[in-house]
């Protein structure tokens, strides 16, 4: 970490853990470690994985700092064994982190299956890169399909949060511990390779959520009567209980918790779908594409799930049309389309195999949309 400006104002401390030595400080910080930190001063208990790349330096930041704060770090010897570790760390009320990147994340599609289905809050990173298989290490976002529809068997969901920035990756982390205990349920944060290994400026505020009661954990049965954390319902009549239970939970997340932010939206006549990484090169092309005279905006959804369809309904009765833009085949053009509902014209422009678009290409992508379009009927909304 390089101190890059002079510090700002140092933050009181909140907790009992000890305040980092840059706290409040502008610094030049990765992405990766920087999620790393973010985890660590909210409050994280027990940090498990195991090395790949493009993760590999938040496992290598919670190697020194967690030891450094006395809390749990364990490099398991495959993810597998990672995701399942911090399955039994959570169980007991600990605040858990795992990460790892696409090909890692595959492997513990069983452990966050079980966790959704026992109620075990947990935070998992995923740092994408190429697929399918193996890949490269270079940037995607071909892991939306897994992240935002069950990642593993049954009827479940968790939720997923897309930082576009390291601030806001720092900010994010903290947000889905809180979210994991306040539901009691996985909650994965999507990020990509160039996320998780660019540099920014960042300025070292954080927030240790406060601990939610976990009287479901188990800590041991010594003067109460004991508790059991499982997924296993043999009776078909108790796990379609517990399943409408787990429905009714993820109602309440989809009506509480949709995040989106947007850009430009108020006159825009052609407006931009896009998260995480490609959100960024969207804005530099919607100032392009406004110097060329083409009112474009940027609608960018942080939560991928429950994803911000409302919203986006709103906007197809007043635009001439939707371009999405993803580091993929395309995958989230399928929920912009669910949520537009054929009200306006729905294109996609996407890069594969760790090849990002260039804001030039998304200009172009949004020129044919113009020219394939019709304008918005006299008096609609704005």
């Amino acid at each position: 970490m390089t101190i890059r400006e002079a510090p700002a104002q140092p933050a009181t401390r909140r907790t009992a853990h000890r305040a980092s030595p840059h706290h409040g400080r502008r610094v030049l910080m990765k992405g990766n470690e920087a999620i790393a930190e973010a985890a660590i001063r909210a409050g994280c208990d027990g940090y498990f994985g195991y090395p790949i790349t493009p993760q590999a330096e938040l496992l290598e930041w919670m190697a020194r700092r967690m030891p450094e704060e006395g809390r749990a770090f364990v490099q398991a010897e495959s993810e597998l064994a990672a995701i399942n570790m911090g399955l039994g760390a959570a169980a007991t009320g600990a605040r858990v982190l795992v990460s790892s990147s696409s090909p890692g994340i595959s492997l513990m599609a069983e452990a966050m299956s079980y966790m959704a289905g026992s109620e075990v809050p947990l935070v998992l990173v995923n740092v994408m890169r190429g697929g399918p298989g193996l890949g490269s290490i270079g940037p995607s976002q071909a892991d939306y399909f897994q992240a935002v529809k069950g990642h593993g068997h049954g009827d479940y969901r968790v939720p997923v949060l897309a930082p576009a920035s390291i601030t806001e990756a720092m900010a994010l982390t903290a947000d889905a511990f809180e979210l994991a205990e306040r539901y009691r349920t996985p909650v994965m944060i999507l990020a990509d390779g160039i996320l998780g290994q660019a540099m920014e400026p960042v300025e070292l505020t954080f927030r240790e959520p406060p601990r939610v009661s976990a009287d479901w954990a188990l800590t041991g049965a010594d003067g109460r009567p004991p508790r059991v954390v499982r997924s296993l319902h043999l009776k078909p009549e108790d796990l379609e209980a517990h399943n409408r239970h787990l429905q009714a939970k993820y109602a309440a997340i989809a009506d509480r918790e949709v995040r989106h932010a947007t850009e430009h939206l108020d006159d825009a006549d052609l407006v931009i779908v896009a998260y995480g990484t490609a959100a960024r090169v969207a804005r530099t092309a919607v100032t392009q594409a406004r110097a060329e005279g083409l009112r474009a905006g940027l609608f960018r959804p942080i939560t991928l799930w429950p994803f911000p369809s409302a919203a986006l309904a709103d906007l197809a009765g007043r635009v001439r049309g939707f371009l999405v833009v993803e580091l993929s085949a395309g995958q989230m053009v399928e929920d912009v389309r669910l949520a537009v509902e054929g009200r306006a014209p729905i294109t996609f422009t996407g890069r594969m195999g760790g090849i990002v678009p260039t804001p030039g290409e998304v200009v172009a992508a949004l020129r044919r949309l113009w020219a394939t379009t019709a304008p918005r009927a006299e008096g609609a909304s704005r």
